[in-house]
């Protein structure tokens, strides 16, 4: 996990994968942005699309399946409806059955971003609830692949 500080930098490029989602009414809290939980439903929400098409997942019947085992956010700044969000994904670090994607919220015509997740997945198998001994899939691994290791622009920036 990077630093906060770092994190903060994220620009979209940094991200292979993007999901749009037009918040509403119901998402914001009484303080007039965007509730907590609600980013985590993003994170998932994107994530979870990114799975379906273009890793082979299909949710009601794949034989291995995702656990969330982790999340953590660092905020940066508020977002509320009417806004679009525009959610990235990324994977941070690829393991034999979990994988630890990078998700970060930003909001539609503005550049910095809001926030910045981690989000840990386990695959197990349907049948017995535990990992595989060889690991994920082959074509979830390949999928995952595309978008991993993808070293952030602001740390390349950073670095010359």
């Amino acid at each position: 996990m990077a630093a906060s500080s770092k994190r903060k930098g994220r620009c979209r490029e940094d991200y292979p994968y993007m999901l749009d989602y037009r918040t509403r009414w119901n998402d914001n809290d009484m303080y007039d942005h965007m509730n907590n939980s609600v980013y985590n439903f993003l994170f998932d929400s994107a994530v979870n699309a990114y799975l379906m098409e273009r890793c082979g997942l299909h949710p009601p019947d794949s034989p291995q399946h995702p656990l969330v085992a982790h999340t953590a956010t660092d905020f940066f700044a508020s977002i509320a409806y009417p806004a679009v969000a525009q959610v990235g994904v990324r994977v941070a670090k690829l393991g034999r059955s979990s994988v630890t994607y990078e998700v970060a919220v930003f909001e539609q015509g503005v550049e910095r971003v809001k926030a910045v997740g981690d989000f840990v997945h386990v695959f197990v198998e349907r049948a017995t609830g535990r990992p595989h001994r060889d690991g994920m899939g082959t074509e979830l691994r390949r999928g995952l692949e595309r978008i991993c290791g993808a070293e952030p622009a602001a740390s390349k920036a950073s670095k010359i």
